[in-house]
């Protein structure tokens, strides 16, 4: 993606959000979209603190960084070593302006297929750790009046998909609190951003990334099984380009006015425009019910 729609007729013109060298904080940031986007962000001249559970590959896969690159082993669902990665990137680096909460794990199967083990530690890491990462920096943010979060939602956060059903609770709570907090912190001078890709050619789809439950059951052969077998087939076939994708979350971060939601790649076009014109078409079908339920009127008192 080489550029990114205006999301108001001002937005095409503002410019860039923040002049000058910025710092980058990065989950998730040892392959993938982390490291894409830490590669961008490097290139164009940025410091990058780039955390991942096992760092110490990522000095070697970003070898061009001049002192400009942070690595820090985090595993986001530990509070206390996001806190204390967060200080250790304001003492090198004296602040923090962009934070990629990145970090995710995906979840495969029909929804009675999913183990509680399997659904808590998708929610661990996708909710409650992209909440630890969120909560240690947001301090310094406020104190500066200033700052991007960026947080790597999914096309699964906008639409259902049979197989998908956990994974998708997780990207629909990142997509609740994400957007709320938009509205809290935008009188702070901070922005947020959602990141909605659909499939991209990453290692998302290997099992070092993905829970694929054991429990199979035939009869969701049909829905979840064969968006099961179709990951299987277009694992790192996928449509999109990560290096283009990170480029554009890059942009993204550069525009005054940023917008909320930002889709990646045309099947996540396509499976989002369906999903509104869907949901559009029911809410004006079934209006005078929704409607109906309100209290009826009453003349005031005395009349």
């Amino acid at each position: 993606m080489s550029s990114l729609p205006a999301t108001s007729p001002a937005a095409a013109d503002t410019g860039t959000a923040r002049a000058g060298s910025d710092v980058w904080f990065v989950t998730g940031a040892s392959r993938g979209f982390g490291l894409e986007i830490a590669r961008e962000a490097l290139a164009r001249g940025h410091k990058v603190v780039a955390t991942a559970r096992r760092s110490g590959t990522i000095p070697g896969l970003l070898p061009r960084a001049d002192g400009r690159l942070l690595a820090l082993d985090v595993d986001v669902t530990d509070e206390a070593q996001v806190q204390r990665a967060v200080d250790a990137a304001t003492e090198r680096f004296g602040r923090i302006d962009v934070v990629v909460n990145n970090a995710g794990r995906g979840l495969l199967g029909a929804v009675e297929e999913a183990s509680d083990r399997a659904a808590r530690a998708a929610f661990d890491v996708n909710v409650f750790g992209a909440l630890n990462v969120q909560r240690a920096v947001l301090p310094q943010l406020r104190e500066q009046r200033s700052g991007h979060i960026v947080n790597i939602s999914s096309v699964a956060g906008v639409v259902g998909l049979p197989g998908w059903g956990l994974y998708n609770a997780t990207k629909f709570a990142m997509e609740g609190f994400s957007e709320a907090m938009s509205h809290e912190l935008a009188p702070l001078g901070i922005k947020v951003s959602l990141i909605e890709p659909g499939y991209f050619r990453t290692d998302f789809l290997d099992a070092s990334s993905l829970d694929t439950e054991a429990n199979v059951i035939d009869d969701y052969a049909a829905t979840a099984g064969a968006t099961r077998a179709h990951a299987q087939h277009v694992n790192h076939a996928q449509p999109g380009d990560p290096v283009k994708g990170a480029k554009a979350i890059v942009d993204l971060t550069e525009l005054a006015d940023p917008p909320l939601r930002l889709i990646l790649g045309s099947d996540a076009y396509g499976f989002t425009q369906a999903k509104l014109d869907t949901q559009v078409a029911e809410l004006h079908t079934w209006r005078k019910i929704s409607e109906s339920t309100d209290h009826d009127a009453q003349a005031p008192e005395g009349r």
